[in-house]
């Protein structure tokens, strides 16, 4: 009997061939962060509507395809998060309430929440110049004080982005963008889905993922796998996003988009959806809101995946699997 794997499966099977994982800090604090590869051309998806209001407050955002690049198969944890600070010092800056609050929840497997989106860039930071790369957020001030500030990079520094002036473009390792968010969740080869898991269906809660469920996040991955690979892209917690929630807002305390729902009972599958977006102030510290992080493609693997999306491409023309 001849077994024909569906397109999902195509992209998860080559997904999983190239799963990576980078090793930070040294002796007791050494942990690692898993990536999934997210490749693939999905300029045929750009100026696709990513949200469900367009309202002057809202903002209307539409997809641009960012390229090939790897994403955090897992939410960051508390232990990664601890063994961070245990390194580098607690993050303090300027201003002092994006630094009041660590997360509520002790359990090491669970995603560290109450981060602020100054307090994640300065983990990806680390992440960066510990491994000997180019910072991507700029910082000015005193390292470790109330006067350290995060500043768009400006025309004249080296890795300055016309385009994204949050995001060194020297950097490895990073925030994702909405757009880079979008299409490790929903992008499935031909189109954007509307949810994550590979069916395209409604998530179960408490069984895909953990949405609507309980008052408490729950250990990372304990989810189904979703479409490229990841765990809880749709629900557990919030997700900072990189860029500002106004497009072209490119300021040092504009309010930063967050996606992808929370354990949280009011929050249906209706957040989980690719076309809600969400957004609020970069200083905000929340029990419900954490990050994970995006990194540069891993070299010598992203062109076989875009041969084989062209390929699935090709054994799905004219019967539509998704």
């Amino acid at each position: 009997m001849k077994t024909t794997l569906s397109a999902s499966a195509v992209i998860l099977l080559l997904g999983a061939t190239f799963a990576s994982a980078d090793t930070f800090g040294t002796g007791a604090n050494q942990f690692i962060i898993d990536f999934v590869p997210i490749s693939g051309d999905a300029s045929s998806a750009n100026g696709t509507s990513i949200c469900q209001y367009t309202s002057s407050y809202t903002g209307y955002k539409a997809f641009s395809d960012p390229g090939d690049f790897r994403m955090g198969t897992y939410e960051i944890t508390r232990e990664q998060w601890t063994k961070f600070v245990n390194l580098y010092g607690t993050p303090v800056g300027n201003p002092t309430d994006a630094y009041r609050f660590i997360s509520g929840w002790t359990v090491e497997n669970f995603p560290v929440t109450s981060v602020s989106w100054h307090e994640a860039a300065q983990f990806v930071n680390w992440l960066n110049t510990s491994a000997g790369h180019q910072a991507a957020y700029k910082f000015t001030g005193i390292l470790g004080t109330q006067d350290y500030t995060f500043v768009p990079w400006s025309n004249g520094d080296i890795g300055y982005n016309t385009n994204n002036p949050y995001r060194n473009s020297n950097a490895y390792y990073f925030i994702p963008t909405e757009d880079e968010w979008v299409k490790a969740a929903y992008w499935n080869g031909i189109s954007l889905q509307t949810y994550a898991t590979t069916d395209n269906t409604t998530p179960v809660a408490g069984v895909d993922t953990n949405y609507k469920v309980q008052y408490e996040p729950w250990a990372v991955g304990s989810g189904c796998q979703e479409l490229n690979g990841t765990y809880d892209m749709m629900g557990n917690v919030w997700e900072w996003m990189e860029n500002p929630f106004h497009a072209g807002d490119y300021t040092t305390y504009s309010g930063k988009g967050f996606r992808g729902g929370s354990y949280q009972p009011i929050h249906s599958s209706n957040y989980l959806r690719m076309d809600y977006r969400n957004g609020y102030s970069a200083n905000a510290e929340q029990d419900v809101q954490g990050f994970r992080v995006a990194s540069i493609p891993e070299p010598g693997t992203m062109g076989l995946l875009a041969f084989g999306a062209v390929m699935l491409r090709k054994r799905v023309k004219g019967k539509r699997q998704f």
